[in-house]
């Protein structure tokens, strides 16, 4: 069992998700520090324990800090999670780096792909932090929902055992459950390749689109996660839990999701750029979009709804071309994973 007093925890990344993570490990009664660039706002939710920009109306626990500090908020940390976009993930990992020590566990909730080497967080965890043990928190997580402690269940992922067991202990209570996966890699990608199909579905939803185009929407998009990661080395079986289903299923029907909320203004008839000034906030799918597009051609991942994403975004294509293109294409099986009985 993990000792609560002298068990010290860090949450770096002061937007909605990082603010909520800190505010459960306090009411667990673990000491936490968040920590955050903005001195301004971290003096607000000192003063006021409300993040106002991420969580506005959200009463914050009584003992968690808050710091603009890094040293200061990583000193004696034994766990940390890492809870920034992907664009600037790896620059706090390298300024942290020196400021952890051997001991310590490492978290990513980032829910991204890094542009220039197509590495996921805890990639660029294990390279620039290698001290240290690495895991990933994933599922269908809406940090609104967390902070008014809706029952909710997320997933962590390590190879290291008693990295999950900590987790667990950190996070778990009567309305967050914490369930551990042994394939980090398949957990953290789909993470990653939900946020496309949460901006399709937000177009289809400003379509108003029917039942049965939304199923459609929905199953396929499973069916294309589960392709493209089984092609890079991923458990299809991780894609049935939560942070495969169940994180597409929130993040697609969910007006709290930020690329659901960039689909809808696209539907809407908005541009790109003012989709993602209207959201306000990091939204990754736009990004992933392009990375994953990419990726599929080089190594010929058929992802028809991935694609007609692409070309609406980065090719100025009308969405009901893109569309119309993806059901006239090739016919195709529907479900491609089958477990065979023995003979």
């Amino acid at each position: 069992m993990t000792d609560n007093k002298n068990h010290k925890v860090a949450v770096l990344g002061g937007g909605s998700f990082g603010t909520a993570i800190a505010n459960m490990i306090a009411s667990n009664d673990y000491p936490v520090t968040l920590w955050l660039r903005s001195e301004t706002r971290a003096q607000t939710i000192r003063e006021t324990h409300e993040n106002p920009d991420y969580l506005p109306g959200y009463a914050l626990h009584s003992s968690l800090k808050v710091s603009t500090d890094l040293e200061l908020a990583l000193a004696g940390a034994q766990t940390v999670f890492f809870a920034v976009p992907s664009s600037s993930f790896r620059q706090l990992a390298k300024q942290a780096s020196a400021f952890l020590n051997r001991d310590c566990i490492v978290v990513s909730t980032a829910k991204g792909i890094e542009t220039n080497s197509f590495m996921l967080p805890s990639e660029i965890l294990e390279e620039e932090i290698p001290q240290c043990s690495v895991g990933v928190i994933s599922g269908p997580n809406l940090a609104k929902e967390i902070a008014q402690f809706e029952i909710t269940a997320t997933v962590i992922a390590s190879e290291d055992n008693g990295l999950c067991e900590r987790i667990q202990a950190l996070l778990g209570s009567k309305y967050f459950r914490v369930y551990a996966n042994y394939d980090r890699y398949g957990v953290e990608l789909a993470g990653a390749l939900k946020n496309i199909y949460a901006i399709v579905s937000g177009i289809a939803e400003a379509m108003d689109a029917g039942q049965n185009t939304k199923a459609v929407v929905l199953t396929r998009s499973l069916a294309e996660m589960s392709r493209f990661a089984v092609k890079l080395g991923a458990n299809p079986l991780t894609f049935l839990g939560l942070s495969g289903v169940g994180d597409l299923y929130v993040t697609c029907t969910s007006p709290l999701s930020r690329n659901f909320r960039v689909g809808l203004a696209l539907g809407q008839g908005k541009t790109l750029e003012q989709a993602i000034a209207d959201v306000g906030q990091v939204a990754e799918g736009v990004n992933t979009t392009k990375l994953v597009k990419e990726k599929a051609d080089v190594l010929g991942i058929y992802m028809p709804l991935a694609s007609a994403l692409y070309a609406t975004l980065f090719e100025q294509r009308p969405i009901m071309e893109s569309l119309q293109s993806m059901m006239l294409a090739e016919q195709n099986t529907d479900v491609e994973f089958m477990v065979k009985a023995n003979d």
